[in-house]
């Protein structure tokens, strides 16, 4: 055993169920005491948070271990994959921190290997030629409850199948003309071993082999071979793969090849959110989102171009763990893992979204002054910035209430509060318009307590944060928020998904800022206080017109909210 696996009682405990399994192999020297992992994307749509979950498990353990984890493209379907995708998964992988060095593969390496291996089932009269349609393969492959019936096909002579799937790939028949099935036992209990397909016919060009191919592997046959060749030693998959891992291990022990070991994990389904790439797909169809990387998708790019930073999704993944049962993540918790990573290292600057105006008549007109206002409490190197101040300045509409309640401690007629970093200001008229609107505050302020404390010692209930009028940045923010309203979506289907959709998951309004939020650079994360995480627009920011998208709010604003509807049949 190498020393780095030699356990204490207490850290085994503490290891997840697929540690001790690694553990446990490295014991036993079954893989010569390597470590192999691999995280296989198939290339037709952008990685999400489900398979930051799988790539944190594959690459983390190869880490652990000391071994290696490849990135393999399952790149067997060209109707749906393009460049784009690879290109994306490359990108969100090396942004959530992840590096594979020269462990790049893809399935399309291994397309002529394939073919000779199942050449090579089919010469074992272990496979053969089917001729059978879609509707004529459910039919005969029957029910969990009943056995299927054996394919016409199925005792073709062997030489026969050899010749058609050779004319298969020689482009002589049309898509769904023929494919080619294993043959194991129709009787299986498993709808998987019921003579699955492995090959079938695709008159489409690839983006890598272009149209060399018109026959393409299915991915049971792929993923297990390509587990093989790689000699990868611990293929670790979510639990929809366990019905599939006896074929996974059929097909390995047929053709006496090198064999990995497939183990399952639970999936990640988190609350008001959509995992499945074909909903998320229709949705970008639809309108309904603005692509991939729209920031209310759980898309890596989208979660990126939100404000999320690696940190975040890492650690919400380390605390969701890995079990082999499946449950609903509360999303509260990533929002959480956000909130507390960007506590520590996201600026500080101020910010009104919702402006009321503030005329300060003691103040002198046309002067302006600064304050010295620090970056972050939590982060002691970041410093200070200067903020102007002025005779008008804005408020947060809700930090005044002309009539306020026992406990509302902000502004209010009378009422002195504190201005973040700057003075105290006591509220002394209400100016509305002809329908009874207010749209201004006459104010005056104590001198004396400029920097924010009175020299008397004097205390307030309230802190506002502010923007002098006359420097302030005007803003385009994006206020985003849950994608559903339906708290587990597991049941939800292309069909379905539209009428569970938040309609207020995106609000756009204009906010104003202090001016120096004009320097955030695109990707740029900050706080604005008292209101929430801001992230800069990686695609739409500009310095002569921010966008902002939100990332999160300082607290959980959903729980309080009365309870919305969960599941439905």
């Amino acid at each position: 055993m190498n020393d780095q696996t030699a356990l204490e009682p207490e850290d085994a405990l503490a290891k997840h169920f697929i540690a001790q399994r690694i553990d446990a192999d490295i014991a036993s020297d079954r893989f010569g005491g390597r470590v192999v992992t691999r995280f296989p994307p198939e290339p037709n749509g952008y990685l999400h948070l489900g398979h930051a979950k799988a790539i944190c498990l594959d690459f983390g353990m190869a880490e652990t271990y000391g071994g290696q984890c490849h990135l393999r493209f399952d790149d067997t379907n060209p109707e749906a994959e393009d460049v784009e995708f690879v290109e994306s998964i490359q990108e969100d992988l090396r942004w959530l921190g992840f590096d594979w060095g020269e462990h790049l593969f893809f399935a399309s390496d291994y397309y002529e290997a394939l073919y000779n291996f199942a050449r090579q089932l089919i010469a074992a009269d272990k496979a053969y030629v089917c001729t059978l349609d879609v509707e004529a393969f459910k039919a005969y492959r029957g029910e969990p409850t009943r056995p299927g019936k054996e394919s016409p096909c199925r005792n073709r002579p062997v030489a026969e199948s050899l010749d058609l799937f050779a004319r298969m790939r020689a482009g002589e028949f049309s898509d769904g003309e023929y494919v080619v099935r294993a043959k194991i036992d129709m009787a299986s209990p498993n709808l998987h071993m019921r003579d699955p397909v492995i090959y079938r016919i695709k008159h489409l060009r690839h983006h890598r082999t272009g149209d060399t191919w018109c026959v393409y592997p299915m991915y049971d046959f792929t993923h297990c071979i390509s587990d093989s060749l790689e000699k990868v030693t611990h293929s670790l998959c979510t639990l929809e793969f366990e019905v599939h891992r006896p074929l996974y291990e059929w097909v390995l022990e047929q053709l006496d090849v090198y064999a990995p070991q497939q183990i399952e994990f639970s999936p990640l389904n988190l609350s008001y959110t959509v995992m499945s790439k074909r909903i998320l797909r229709s949705l970008i169809q639809k309108g309904h989102v603005s692509g991939w990387d729209d920031p209310r998708l759980p898309t890596l790019g989208g979660m990126r171009r939100r404000g999320y930073t690696p940190a975040s999704i890492r650690n919400f993944c380390d605390e969701i763990g890995v079990t082999k049962y499946e449950g609903l993540t509360r999303i509260d918790l990533l929002e959480h893992s956000v909130r507390n990573d960007l506590n520590k290292s996201a600026q500080r600057r101020m910010a009104v979204l919702d402006p009321l105006k503030v005329v300060i008549e003691n103040y002198p007109e046309g002067e302006v002054e600064t304050f010295s206002v620090g970056n972050n409490p939590e982060d002691p190197t970041a410093g200070k910035r200067e903020v102007p101040f002025g005779r008008e300045l804005y408020i947060e509409r809700a930090d005044f209430m002309e009539d306020p309640p026992k406990k509302f401690f902000r502004l209010a007629p009378g009422r002195e509060v504190r201005l973040r970093g700057a003075c105290f200001i006591t509220c002394n008229e209400v100016v509305k318009n002809d329908d009874g609107d207010i749209v201004e505050l006459r104010c005056s302020f104590d001198p004396e307590s400029r920097g924010g404390s009175a020299p008397d010692g004097r205390r307030v209930k309230a802190t506002l944060h502010w923007v002098a009028c006359a420097q302030a940045v005007e803003l385009e923010i994006r206020l985003y928020d849950r994608l559903l309203l339906i708290e587990d979506a597991s049941s939800l289907s292309i069909e379905t998904v539209d009428e569970h959709l938040n309609p207020d998951s995106l609000k756009t309004i204009t906010g104003y800022a202090e001016p120096s939020v004009a320097l955030t650079q695109a990707g740029e994360t900050l706080q604005f206080e008292r209101v929430g995480y801001f992230c800069a627009d990686e695609k739409d920011h500009r310095s002569e017109a921010p966008v902002f998208n939100r990332t999160a709010t300082l607290r959980d604003t959903w729980a309080k909210m009365a309870k919305v509807p969960k599941k439905t049949g």
